[in-house]
């Protein structure tokens, strides 16, 4: 069974930085596509970036030049670099993960717990 934990959030004031980690424990293959999303109190959860097994990065326009997303494959941890946050930044972000398990090439996807980032002075 793989689990998704994710950590790093907190209270933060503008202009500020955080790093949001989502570690997967399990028997696991390789890492696939790792996202990383928000939901703000009240709105649709969005994504915010994303990186393929490759590297490739996406961002929201929201966030670009100020986030970074990066994997770590030999711990199976993904991050979530945050610069220079805004007040509209707050939500609480959720990571979403696919990974192969075996050779047969089995995934399994899902979800990190939520954790709350709060830019506020």
């Amino acid at each position: 069974q793989v689990q998704l934990v994710e950590s790093g959030g907190g209270l933060v004031q503008p202009g500020g930085s955080l790093r949001l980690s989502c570690a997967a424990s399990g028997s696991i293959l390789s890492m696939n596509t790792v996202d990383w999303y928000r939901q703000a109190p009240g709105k649709q959860r969005e994504l915010v970036a994303s990186i393929s097994s490759g590297g490739t990065t996406k961002y929201a326009d929201s966030v670009k030049g100020r986030f970074t997303i990066s994997r770590d494959n030999a711990e199976n941890t993904e991050y979530l670099h945050m610069n220079s946050l805004k007040p509209e930044d707050t939500a609480v972000y959720y990571c979403n993960a696919e990974y192969v398990l075996d050779s047969y090439g089995t995934t399994w996807n899902g979800w990190g717990q939520g954790t709350q980032v709060t830019v506020s002075s």
